[in-house]
C-alpha cells in the first residue's frame, strides 16, 4: 500500500485488529538471517516499529536479549502482555530516531515493514553506530499485490480508488503498478552500502492469503493511508469494496512478495 508521511500515528488507533490482520513472515525469512548471523542467549537484539510483535516471536524463541522501539502507546502495551513470559524483553515507547543509544551494543538489529519511517540517513546512520563491529542490520518487509486470477474484480476495485482513495489523497488516477521485483528488492539493499556496510544479501520470499470480503475490509482498515480518509467517505469507500468482492465470488486473493535485506558493520579487529 502506499505510504503517506506523517501517519505514523494511525497505525496504534487500531492496535488490536493490526494484531490479528497483519501477517506474520515465513519461516525461511528468519532461517535466512540465522544462516547470516547466529542469535543465542548471549545476543543483543534490537527491533525497530515492533507494531503487533509479528516479526518479534520469532526472535525471543532465540533466548536473545531483545529491545524493542515502539512508537504507539497501545502496541507497546500490547507487546509488554502479548511477550511478558520472556523476561529479557523489553519494550520503549519513542520514535527509533528519538532514543539514545549507546554505540557498538547490538549484535543485531532489524525492522519489519517499519524502517520506512524513518528518515533514510538518519536510520541506517544511527543503525550503525548502535551495531557491534561486524554486527547485522537487518530489514524486511512484506508487499501484497491484488488478485491476479480476477481482472474484473481488480479493475472495479481500481475505479473504486479512484472515485474515494484517490478523490480524498489528491492523487492522480490509479495507474496499474507491478508485483515487487527483485529488482527493487536489490535497490534497496544496496541503499545500506552508501552508509558503510558490507556484505550485502537480499532474498525474495513468496505467499498467498485468501480474504473474505470482510475480512479483506478489516485488513485496508488497518493501512495509515485508509485510516486518515474521513469517517463517512471510509466507511462508504470500504462498503463499495466489499460489494464488488461479493459480486466476484466472495473471496480475495493476495500474493505477497517479501523481501528481505542484510548487510553487516564493518569488522574493526581489536588491538
Amino acid at each position: 500500500m502506499p505510504i503517506i508521511k506523517g501517519l505514523e500515528w494511525t497505525f496504534d488507533t487500531v492496535a488490536s485488529t493490526y494484531e490479528k490482520l497483519r501477517p506474520g513472515y515465513v519461516t525461511e525469512l528468519y532461517q535466512t538471517i540465522f544462516n547470516y548471523i547466529s542469535i543465542d542467549e548471549n545476543s543483543n537484539v534490537l527491533e525497530i516499529g515492533s507494531g503487533g510483535g509479528q516479526a518479534t516471536a520469532p526472535m525471543l524463541t532465540t533466548g536473545c536479549q531483545l529491545t524493542a522501539v515502539e512508537y504507539g502507546e497501545h502496541f507497546s502495551e500490547l507487546l509488554k502482555e502479548k511477550f511478558k513470559e520472556f523476561i529479557r524483553f523489553s519494550v520503549i515507547t519513542d520514535k527509533f530516531e528519538n532514543v539514545q543509544f549507546e554505540d557498538n551494543v547490538f549484535d543485531l538489529v532489524f525492522s519489519a515493514s517499519a524502517f520506512h519511517w524513518v528518515p533514510e540517513e538518519i536510520g541506517y546512520n544511527k543503525v550503525r553506530n548502535i551495531l557491534k563491529s561486524g554486527g547485522v542490520f537487518a530489514r524486511f518487509a512484506n508487499h501484497p499485490y491484488r488478485d491476479k486470477g480476477k481482472p474484473e474484480l481488480s479493475k472495479e476495485i481500481d475505479e473504486i480508488y479512484d472515485e474515494y482513495y484517490n478523490k480524498y489523497h489528491n492523487k492522480a488516477k490509479h495507474e496499474v503498478l507491478p508485483e515487487y521485483s527483485e529488482e527493487q528488492a536489490k535497490d534497496r539493499a544496496l541503499i545500506a552500502e552508501k552508509y558503510g556496510f558490507t556484505d550485502i544479501q537480499y532474498a525474495l520470499f513468496h505467499r498467498e492469503r485468501v480474504f473474505s470480503a470482510k475480512e479483506y475490509i478489516e485488513l485496508l482498515g488497518t493501512y495509515s493511508d485508509h485510516i486518515a480518509i474521513e469517517e463517512t467517505i471510509r466507511i462508504e469507500f470500504f462498503s463499495k469494496i466489499e460489494e464488488a468482492i461479493n459480486k466476484y465470488g466472495g473471496t480475495i486473493t493476495i500474493y505477497d512478495t517479501i523481501d528481505l535485506q542484510l548487510a553487516r558493520k564493518r569488522y574493526i579487529p581489536i588491538g
